[in-house]
């Protein structure tokens, strides 16, 4: 297709980038601009064939893949001390520590036995009783559902309400038992916004977290969700939130990766992006890429956040270092914001290609 027949429809390159990838005219034409030009191996990345739709990154090393599965084995036999064994080995890496128990959450969905053993046998492990206040959360929010609350029936809507307060009175439990430990109230900080908590009645949840934790992932994921426009914020309050993690962040932490998340959350209304295109919101993004390059390869959220960054980065037109992160990801493209597309391969196919056509040229 002719340079002028891009233009003519709406779909100049690198602008057509600016939309989403779901109308087929305009992928067509992206692919007849890229394709003919991309070749992936010139540019240091893997070729078409080997991208993997189901990863979203390489697997753990053996030594990590060996302990998941022994602690999956065990548990799975009903041995609840493998699984106090395993959130123990994290010591008091926070993130560490909620990304394991976090393992052993889906662990309890599919059979909760061994956590009723663990309760049974020790009621005043904190551990145990955080873990029991995810479950009750988790399955709170399977019970309302992904839809928005106008169409969440009456009765499903007040089932979800009373699974949340029960999990925030089990993370109140909790709290107590390890008071170090910043879980249980990750946990009441994910129940406030289901349950409509006002500034005042969250901001106490949220300094509780943040005294023991004030760097911790999870937990700032949770309150960005809560400082959103969908449930108790705006627009404004939630990028606020997630700039000032940008500038918070620690050497070596995922922190930064809070506010790829806050773009996503604006890039996925339907209409007019809400996108932030400011040169500081610009220069925000390259700060992130040198906190993010700055966190251990196998950190449990490094991967999937490499793939927003990427994302956004080529939206923002700052290729170099967005080619520089499609190096870093290789052939894995099982992560969003591709996986929001029908054709998640051709999607990240095309991002990679334009940031690699177009580096060197910003």
């Amino acid at each position: 297709m002719k340079p002028l027949l891009l233009i003519a429809l709406g779909l100049a390159v690198p602008f057509a980038y600016r939309f989403r990838l779901g109308s087929r005219l305009r992928r067509s034409a992206l692919v007849l601009w890229i394709r003919p030009r991309f070749d992936p191996a010139a540019h240091g990345l893997p070729p078409r064939e080997q991208l993997d739709v189901h990863h979203a990154g390489p697997p753990p090393s053996a030594a990590r893949s060996e302990e998941f599965r022994a602690v999956v084995r065990d548990v799975r036999k009903g041995d609840w001390r493998a699984a106090a064994a395993f959130v123990e080995a994290a010591g008091k890496d926070w993130d560490e520590r909620w990304s394991r128990q976090e393992v052993l959450l889906r662990l309890a969905g599919e059979d909760g036995a061994w956590l009723d053993a663990w309760l049974r046998d020790r009621p005043e492990d904190g551990t145990a009783a955080t873990l029991r206040a995810q479950l009750l959360l988790h399955r709170a929010w399977a019970v309302r559902g992904s839809d928005y609350a106008r169409d969440v029936p009456a009765g499903q809507m007040a089932r979800f309400m009373v699974g949340l307060n029960a999990a925030v009175e089990a993370a109140r439990t909790a709290a107590p038992l390890a008071p170090e430990d910043p879980g249980a109230w990750v946990v009441m900080v994910t129940a406030a916004r289901g349950l409509r908590y006002e500034y005042d009645e969250f901001t106490p949840l949220w300094e509780e977290l943040v005294t023991r934790a004030p760097h911790h992932y999870g937990g700032h994921c949770q309150a960005l969700e809560y400082w959103c426009a969908k449930w108790a914020g705006t627009d404004r309050l939630m990028l606020a939130f997630a700039e000032r993690a940008v500038r918070e962040a620690p050497a070596g932490s995922p922190l930064a990766g809070v506010y790829l998340h806050a773009l996503h959350e604006l890039a996925r209304r339907p209409g007019r992006s809400a996108l932030p295109s400011s040169p500081e919101a610009t220069a925000l993004l390259e700060t992130v890429a040198r906190s993010l390059d700055q966190v251990p390869e196998d950190d449990w959220n490094l991967p999937a956040l490499r793939h927003l960054l990427a994302h956004h980065l080529v939206k923002a037109r700052r290729y170099d270092t967005a080619l520089k992160q499609f190096r870093r990801i290789g052939p894995w493209c099982g992560a969003e914001p591709w996986t929001d597309e029908r054709d998640p391969a051709t999607a990240f196919d095309l991002a990679r290609g334009l940031a690699a056509l177009k580096a060197g040229r910003n």
